[in-house]
């Protein structure tokens, strides 16, 4: 089990040091600019999760993503006890990533965020953004496995555009970006409905993919 849940602990811990952190670069060298520090953080996201899944992948399977080790659970490619691990540590890893950011950048360590994220259309953002990236991850897996690493970075860095929440789509990270007071944040009061409407995109991804397979096909 040390191979896989340390692959997952590294890869949630450069991932979510990656969304805070380009968060923090991108902000202070965009003045004032939205759009063009939102593409910084774009492109560091996209990039860092083709590199992490290439090179993780074979290991763990590359989830980062407590909503993608549902899923795969509930397809029972990984057990209970191993889902429940990857969760702890992708959450653990991701929290001292997000630590990491704020010491590079010299910020406090300890942080709150006070952005507030909430509503119907944040909501309904976070459950199209996670029910396209399951959808993504597992299509893929049918069509061209070794493509998976490319088509979810490309996928995520679609969502930072058009979903209104800019796609989160992962409980874990949800969690962290509470803990950072930056263009990444998000307020803590505001994680419960963003990681529900993420585990709800991520159920109907499973149905949309099965409606996909072909007869025949495993997991159907």
């Amino acid at each position: 089990m040390i191979r896989p849940l340390f692959a997952e602990a590294l890869g949630s811990f450069f991932l979510f040091a990656t969304v805070v952190g380009s968060g923090i670069m991108a902000e202070s060298l965009a003045g004032g600019n939205v759009a063009v520090a939102l593409i910084g953080n774009t492109l560091a996201t996209g990039a860092m999760l083709f590199v992490l899944m290439t090179m993780l992948g074979p290991i763990s399977g590359a989830h980062f993503n407590p909503a993608v080790t549902l899923v795969f659970a509930l397809r029972r490619e990984v057990g209970a006890v191993m889902a429940l691990a990857y969760v702890a540590v992708q959450l653990g890893g991701g929290i001292i990533g997000v630590w990491t950011a704020h010491l590079m950048f010299d910020l406090p360590i300890l942080q709150w965020s006070d952005t507030m994220r909430t509503g119907t259309g944040q909501w309904a953002g976070e459950a199209v953004a996670t029910f396209g990236l399951v959808l993504t991850i597992l299509a893929t897996l049918e069509a061209r496995r070794d493509w998976v690493p490319v088509s979810v970075a490309l996928y995520i860095a679609a969502g930072y555009w058009f979903t209104s929440s800019t796609s989160f789509a992962n409980p874990a990270i949800t969690a962290a970006r509470s803990l950072s007071d930056t263009f990444a944040g998000i307020a803590p009061g505001d994680v419960a409905g963003f990681v529900l409407a993420q585990f709800a995109g991520a159920l109907a991804a499973i149905g949309a993919a099965r409606l996909l397979r072909q007869p025949g096909d495993a997991h159907a």
